[in-house]
């Protein structure tokens, strides 16, 4: 008996140790489920991480892909019952990729991508405590993988793009920066990714586009480099009719560069299999696109196509302010102000448009029209008309400050669209002396934008004055997305 127990306890004991070891085997049935899914195309992708699991039980690889699904689908479609869901599957996965092989860079590249990935979605969802942990948390990963594997590729995609970010976060989060011991360097993250994007490296090359997904939109929104971003998408010829991911980019991009024939283009050729996931993110840029060339009715169409399926509260109410300014210009009051009564009663106020669009409805002030067609007309690119129409007016044809500082601040951003550099500076400077003290954004976007005339004309000590006085005012309207452009525009200007 006493053998036997001996005997029992050894056994036992060799089982212990013999536990397999969870390992990161990115094989070729994994690299095809990861191209799938960077496609946007999650059923496939699934199809493939379930084989390679049952290939290999231990290989933590497939659930990273499945990781980037998940993320996927709550980003673009935003479903609290799907969060509710998923977020305990999102943190059995952390826990055991903690278990992973320490001697594999994937280990601790994994982890910091599934933080990321976690953060991102925390904030989402209202989340920003958690959400600043979990970035923390990313940040210490890649920040130690990249000491422990310096030639590990990868490493510089992800902790390039966390270094820039951290680099540009505006006043209004810079607590959790502080907090959290996020420090950033906007050119040394940007050097860091470009190398990443341009590398011939095995690893570069099959994460290739997920990195450029991060390069064009940090070149863009980050760097400045708009016309850049987009020339890169064309140039380089991404697939953005069978890769849903770079469809969402270049149709995002263009219709925030005022390039929206291209947007229209790029969104209605893309390639609609059902095999690809369904989101309802087309509906809702095609409603700006509609909307952009005063097409008030089909406009309408989608974004209540886009109201009625979407499940989450980023831009709501920055949609209901679009379907009620479609109504008003259409004479249609009583739509309008329903619409209106749907901006107080539904989404969030997360994001800056948002916050103004509830602004707008608590006020109960309606825009001029005049205005309100030039800006739109502006923002889709057709600045010849939008200048046409502000041409029949004055600022004296303007009753009221608030309007007189909009007229001011519009005229300046057409003559800058279409390259007029003095006339636009002449009425940036006016809509800045108008509205420094007021709350609506226009006088500090007029200072941004006056920087950003300046540093194109390399006068870097002209263009951070102006970037420091934006970030001085104190307007109410769209205050964060402003204030991380100007910091920007400083770290470019002093090549920080």
């Amino acid at each position: 008996m006493k053998r036997f127990i001996i005997s029992f306890l050894l056994m036992l004991c060799f089982a212990v140790n013999t536990k397999a070891e969870k390992v990161y085997e990115f094989n070729s049935t994994c690299q095809q489920a990861y191209s799938e899914m960077l496609k946007l195309k999650f059923n496939a992708a699934k199809s493939l991480t379930a084989k390679a699991k049952q290939a290999n039980a231990d290989n933590l690889i497939p659930d990273f892909i499945d990781n980037y699904i998940d993320f996927f689908t709550l980003f673009l479609n935003e479903d609290a019952g799907e969060y509710k869901r998923l977020k305990p599957i999102i943190e059995s996965r952390i826990n055991s990729f903690k278990e992973g092989q320490t001697s594999s860079p994937f280990n601790l590249y994994c982890l910091s991508m599934l933080y990321v990935q976690k953060g991102t979605i925390e904030i989402k969802f209202g989340e920003t405590w958690n959400a600043g942990w979990s970035f923390r948390r990313a940040y210490q990963f890649i920040k130690e993988n990249k000491k422990n594997f310096p030639t590990f590729l990868p490493n510089d995609m992800l902790y390039g793009g966390l270094q820039t970010i951290a680099g540009t976060i505006p006043k209004g989060y810079k607590w959790l920066a502080n907090i959290f011991g996020l420090k950033g360097s906007l050119t040394e993250g940007n050097k860091l990714l470009t190398n990443f994007v341009n590398s011939s490296d095995p690893w570069a090359r099959l994460m290739s586009n997920e990195g450029i997904f991060m390069y064009c939109y940090l070149q863009f929104h980050i760097l400045n480099k708009r016309n850049e971003a987009l020339q890169y998408i064309q140039t380089k010829k991404l697939d953005v009719v069978n890769n849903h991911l770079f469809t969402y980019m270049a149709a995002n991009l263009a219709i925030t560069n005022k390039q929206i024939d291209y947007a229209k283009e790029v969104i209605n050729n893309r390639n609609k299999s059902t095999e690809y996931f369904q989101t309802y993110v087309w509906d809702f840029e095609l409603g700006f696109i509609k909307l952009y060339h005063l097409e008030t009715q089909e406009a309408i169409n989608y974004f209540e196509k886009y109201i009625k399926e979407f499940k989450g509260k980023f831009y709501v109410k920055d949609v209901y302010q679009k379907i009620s300014w479609c109504y008003y210009l259409q004479g249609n009051m009583v739509a309008a102000e329903n619409a209106r009564a749907d901006i107080l009663k539904k989404g969030a106020v997360s994001a800056d448009a948002d916050k103004q669009a509830l602004r707008e409805a608590k006020s109960g002030k309606w825009s001029n029209t005049t205005l309100l067609k030039a800006r739109l007309l502006n923002d889709g690119g057709y600045y010849k008309e939008a200048l046409q129409l502000l041409n029949t007016k004055s600022i004296g044809s303007f009753d009221n400050e608030e309007e007189q500082l909009e007229y001011a601040y519009r005229l300046g951003r057409i003559n800058d669209d279409l390259g007029k550099n003095d006339d636009a500076i002449s009425w940036y400077n006016k809509a800045i002396a108008l509205g420094e003290k007021r709350p609506e954004y226009f006088a500090a976007r007029a200072a941004l934008q006056t920087g950003l005339i300046y540093e194109k004309l390399g006068k870097k000590a002209e263009a951070i004055n102006y970037y420091k006085r934006c970030l001085d005012m104190e307007e109410e309207e769209y205050k964060n997305s402003i204030d991380q452009k100007a910091k920007s525009g400083i770290a470019r200007c002093k090549g920080e």
